[in-house]
């Protein structure tokens, strides 16, 4: 039987990227995402692969109803979650006498309580598999950052949350990582990936490194992988 993963923020970036590695591993993958067209697109180019399963679920992370039937309908299709990888995020980045609440909200409720609801919602059917939870931290979960207070209190909440956790479920021999990455080509706070973008990390190879680590032996967790850039523009010769 296949094993199964769900990927919250699926429709594109860091998220489809990792889609696509588990899909060509022939892993059953369910996506999901907000926005119903960016579905429609990302699931077309994933059953395009041709190996594993795929479906796609307009979900909301910021409601756990949301969250709690996206996983239903993955145990429904499937009979069992062996993935969990919580990957939905924004940013978006001002001083904090210019932010407003709701910016506030939306990046605390979608990076970081939106996280425990993918989890949340995960759980006991993980138990059942002994799976395995990846949350995208990011390295702004360790370092501070002008105009990053939204996003610095979200990541740096997440990485202690994942940390947490990871250690509430190994007795349940669920693993818990959580990959902080640097620059990633992707959709962040508005922008749309180009050739300037080719020095960052790309999507696919956050997409290798969850391969690499559902497939390293059970015995072993990563409990937190920090991954950067080789170069940055500014520090090469």
């Amino acid at each position: 039987m296949n094993k199964t993963a769900y990927i919250t923020g699926g429709s594109k970036g860091i998220g489809l990227g990792i889609a696509d590695a588990l899909v060509n591993e022939g892993i059953n993958v369910a996506i999901s995402a907000r926005t119903e067209g960016d579905l429609k697109i990302a699931g077309e180019r994933l059953k395009a692969i041709g190996k594993g399963e795929v479906l796609s679920i307009q979900s909301n992370v910021r409601n756990f109803a949301d969250e709690e039937k996206a996983v239903q309908k993955v145990i429904d299709t499937w009979g069992r979650l062996d993935y969990c990888i919580a990957n939905a995020g924004i940013g978006k980045f001002s001083s904090i006498d210019e932010m407003s609440v709701e910016d506030w909200n939306s990046v605390v409720d979608i990076n970081l309580t939106g996280v425990f609801h993918t989890v949340k919602a995960a759980i006991p059917a993980l138990k059942s598999s002994k799976g395995y939870i990846i949350t995208m931290a990011s390295l702004a979960g360790t370092n501070f950052f002008l105009e990053g207070a939204a996003y610095n209190a979200s990541k740096f909440g997440l990485v202690g949350f994942s940390q947490a956790i990871m250690l509430d479920l190994r007795p349940y021999e669920i693993k818990v990582t959580t990959i902080m990455p640097g620059s990633v080509a992707t959709f962040i706070n508005g922008q749309t990936p180009s050739e300037k973008d080719d020095w960052k990390i790309q999507p696919e190879d956050i997409g290798q490194m969850v391969i690499d680590l559902v497939k390293m032996n059970p015995r072993t967790l990563p409990s937190k992988v920090e991954v950067r850039p080789t170069v940055p523009p500014s520090a090469r010769k």
